[in-house]
């Protein structure tokens, strides 16, 4: 028995009017943050310009993709980084934090339970702590040494409960840090190469001719008397397609 595809509940034409709310309601909320944007901001990509260590994002849930996504961002363009699982961390996982870290946890309601369990061995260590939540008043916010906020009027969603316009906001700050710590940093195209060398614009910058080339008993070789045979033999033994005749 086959499923047949649910019909629409709607005509087609809300559903494109639902979607352009969406994307107005979230670039309206990116908006507002960006004017927001002040000392803290500037704290924060001092704390992260001054690392001697690597940038310990973390997050749970939604938030935690997007941790993991600046985190990404970060070490693709200057700067160590790596995700690390605030319910991992209380077992055994917070032993890759060191005292040269930061960190940078994303909590909307700054209560997870997750990160705020963490958070006193965090102090202990001395890691600096940059959280960025959506109030301002919460736990992990008290707990930071700079908070960045992210608070939206509401999320996208009709019921006001999944996580969008929280999370976008969220990941257009961790751009936001990422870039005005590569522009403080002078990171150039070579630099980004270098972490990219699969892609395009590493293959067009780092990529040599001794990167591709073959050498010495690579190379097939034959003699300049030896027949026609046996060069073919030694072309198909070298898979080039080609033999060198010296």
């Amino acid at each position: 028995m086959s499923a047949q595809p649910a019909s629409p509940a709607r005509p087609l034409p809300e559903f494109a009017r639902t979607g352009q709310r969406v994307i107005r309601e979230e670039a309206e909320a990116l908006a507002a943050i960006a004017k927001r944007l002040d000392g803290a901001f500037s704290d924060a990509c001092r704390l992260v310009l001054a690392c001697r260590g690597r940038i310990v994002c973390t997050g749970m849930g939604k938030s935690g993709h997007i941790a993991r996504k600046i985190a990404a961002t970060l070490a693709s363009t200057g700067t160590p980084a790596f995700f690390m699982h605030p319910g991992e961390a209380s077992h055994g996982d917070l032993g890759m934090v060191t005292e040269r870290d930061v960190v940078l946890a994303l909590s909307y309601s700054g209560e997870s339970d997750e990160i705020l369990t963490i958070a006193p061995a965090l102090k202990r260590l001395g890691v600096p702590l940059i959280a960025a939540t959506g109030r301002p008043g919460s736990s992990l916010a008290g707990l930071a040494d700079v908070h960045l906020d992210v608070a939206v009027p509401s999320e996208a969603c009709p019921l006001n409960l999944a996580p969008t316009t929280s999370t976008t906001a969220s990941l257009a700050l961790g751009d936001a840090l990422a870039v005005a710590v590569l522009e403080a940093r002078g990171f150039t195209p070579e630099d980004f190469a270098r972490s990219h060398p699969a892609g395009a614009l590493g293959r067009r910058l780092l990529l040599t001719i001794r990167d591709v080339m073959h050498a010495g008993d690579d190379v097939p070789c034959v003699g300049t008397g030896a027949a026609i045979a046996a060069a073919l033999v030694v072309m198909s033994r070298g898979k080039l397609g080609m033999t060198a005749v010296v």
